[in-house]
């Protein structure tokens, strides 16, 4: 029997989080967002060559995911500032990661250091309970999504 595409996307964590977030535009407007609340203008001017009427259909439906909220500064005009929520900032973890990745794989952009030492940061997956980090290729057959 053929899995319905609800029923697909449930199951494969990677489609579930392209589905909310996956197009350009929704991920840059999340890496603006990451040093804190911004208003409409100043999104337009942190995201270079965003559409008004994108940056607006972007911004209501992250605010329907959960991914941003959205709060009046001003009633009358109504005017909006937008932050990260709890399940935003996780995705802008992720999103440095795919940043990082880009820099390692961009000869014009260096990689995320370390303020204190100059050292180039590095991502891992560890384990609390175990208190392992998985390392190499061989890391990938020790994950599972449940």
């Amino acid at each position: 029997m053929l899995q319905s595409y609800d029923e697909a996307v449930a199951s494969d964590p990677l489609d579930a989080a392209l589905t909310r977030v996956g197009d350009r535009w929704t991920l840059l407007l999340i890496d603006a967002l990451q040093s804190g609340p911004r208003r409409f203008g100043e999104l337009t001017e942190s995201v270079p060559g965003i559409a008004p009427n994108i940056l607006a259909s972007r911004l209501k439906r992250l605010d329907e995911e959960g991914i941003i909220v959205s709060r009046h500064y001003q009633e009358r005009p109504p005017r909006l500032a937008y932050q990260l929520t709890e399940p935003g900032r996780e995705l802008a973890s992720a999103l440095r990661l795919l940043t990082a990745w880009g820099a390692r794989h961009s000869p014009d952009a260096d990689v995320p250091r370390h303020d204190l030492c100059g050292t180039a940061l590095e991502a891992r997956w560890h384990c609390p309970t175990c208190d392992r980090t998985l390392e190499g290729d061989d890391s990938a057959s020790e994950l599972r999504y449940l």
